[in-house]
């Protein structure tokens, strides 16, 4: 397969379809935490602020300047992220990293749509931008729980 048609397959429409429509980007006024991550190849970069009650996720804001793999991956957060416990975000990040560098299935419901991001894994340099918006949700959630516990 030559080059030119490899890139078609990995911007294929529904990439295309999720980067044009991220959900929750506005940031929030008053999060309990905010994270930023870069993808220091590319450039890529994703904010992120949420708010946690009980242990799940209650508002979420983000803000992402990444390329369309990127935006597509944080699209498909965005639109599964509220309610969702840091124990199923640590598991989606994990499972989407096994997807694109261990050639790993996709990752579980509710973050499944990632399955449209495997064409990927053979674009090492793109699996950064990729995972940008979990890692970011993760910190987040993280340095939420530490301002509660202060």
């Amino acid at each position: 397969m030559s080059a030119e048609s490899e890139l078609i397959k990995l911007y294929s429409q529904r990439i295309l379809a999720l980067a044009a429509d991220i959900p929750l980007t506005e940031r929030l006024d008053a999060p309990d935490a905010t994270a930023k991550r870069r993808a220091p190849l590319c450039g890529s970069n994703v904010t992120v602020d949420l708010t946690v009650s009980d242990g799940r996720i209650t508002d979420f804001g983000q803000d992402v300047k990444a390329c369309a793999l990127g935006q597509a991956a944080a699209a498909v957060v965005g639109a599964n992220v509220i309610g969702r416990s840091r124990d199923e975000i640590l598991r989606a990040r994990d499972e989407l990293k096994a997807m694109l560098k261990e050639n790993g299935p996709p990752p579980s419901p509710p973050f499944d749509g990632l399955a449209v991001l495997e064409p990927a894994r053979d674009y090492k340099n793109r699996h950064a931008s990729i995972m940008l918006a979990l890692e970011a949700t993760l910190e987040a959630f993280d340095a939420a729980r530490e301002t509660a516990c202060a």
